[in-house]
């Protein structure tokens, strides 16, 4: 056991240094705390706040924002890896398949201020997006999408599919590897065809794996992409742009009121753990049995 527990101990200690440490941190949420301060000689003000959070109505925007982008997210980001880990596993063994799983892979491990900077010379004037839409006919003159706070949302939640669909097929394929090739075998003989048979077999016995990955995204709807934001926000969309992570960001390191910054992460936190308790008693009962 001694080797075994030795790599899992960085992952402990990076959880105690980086999750558990900073709980004592939280205290700052009902402090008046500044730079010149301690966290034991600032000033207690109790919920004072968090009644400052809810009166005002940047952070309600940025909570708009961030329940639109995530919930779109959640619609068109958790389908589309399921449907092309089925379409890459129902694909021939050969260099086809490998090439479409690596090229479907390589998104993930490019940073967001790469992506970021494809994005926006692709939405620019002359960029390839307008480029293609004038030569459909569809646009008379190029224009800066990007600068179009309407379409923000949406270019916000196709490049972040584009960034993390194919990376999120590994373990559905995974899953799909271990279904028991008999059972294909016993539909064709039934007549079943290729959509009976992904239908009938291929989703029910992804049930688990999709319920788990249900939870962890409905956990997750209050923390959009901060990375994400900083690349691609801008003086024109800000209004549609900023989350909750970038707003807490400006006013917690930018313009330093870190009070008020714990305050609003303190907040999302608890409704975070509220949807992951609700997602997981709604998938439990939907599949008869708690996942988590």
């Amino acid at each position: 056991q001694l080797p075994l527990q030795m790599m899992v101990l960085p992952g402990i200690l990076f959880m105690i240094v980086f999750n558990y440490i900073p709980i004592y941190g939280l205290k700052i949420a009902f402090q008046n705390y500044t730079v010149v301060d301690t966290m034991d000689s600032a000033v207690w003000v109790g919920f004072e706040n968090f009644r400052i959070i809810l009166k005002d109505k940047y952070f309600w925007e940025s909570v708009y924002n961030t329940l639109g982008i995530s919930l779109l997210k959640l619609l068109v980001g958790f389908v589309t890896p399921i449907v092309l880990a089925v379409m890459i596993y129902e694909l021939k063994d050969g260099p086809f398949k490998r090439i479409v799983q690596t090229v479907s892979y390589m998104p993930h491990f490019l940073s967001w201020i790469v992506l970021g900077g494809m994005m926006i010379t692709w939405l620019s004037t002359t960029g390839m997006f307008n480029q293609i839409l004038m030569g459909l006919g569809l646009m008379s003159e190029g224009k800066n999408i990007l600068l179009d706070a309407d379409k923000y949302w949406w270019i916000a939640v196709l490049s972040d599919v584009w960034k993390s669909a194919g990376w999120g097929t590994i373990l559905y394929l995974a899953t799909m590897a271990g279904i028991d090739p008999t059972y294909y075998e016993a539909a064709r003989i039934d007549g079943a065809g290729k959509i009976r048979q992904i239908v009938s077999i291929t989703i029910p016995l992804m049930k688990t794996i999709i319920s788990l990955n249900f939870i962890l995204t409905v956990s997750g709807l209050l923390n959009s992409n901060l990375d994400q934001t900083l690349v691609l926000m801008n003086t024109q969309n800000q209004k549609r742009a900023e989350v909750i992570n970038s707003y807490v960001y400006r006013m917690g390191l930018a313009q330093g009121d870190f009070s008020y910054a714990t305050a609003a992460g303190l907040g999302v936190s608890v409704v975070s753990v509220i949807l992951l308790v609700s997602a997981n008693k709604l998938t439990g009962r939907l599949n008869e049995q708690s996942v988590l």
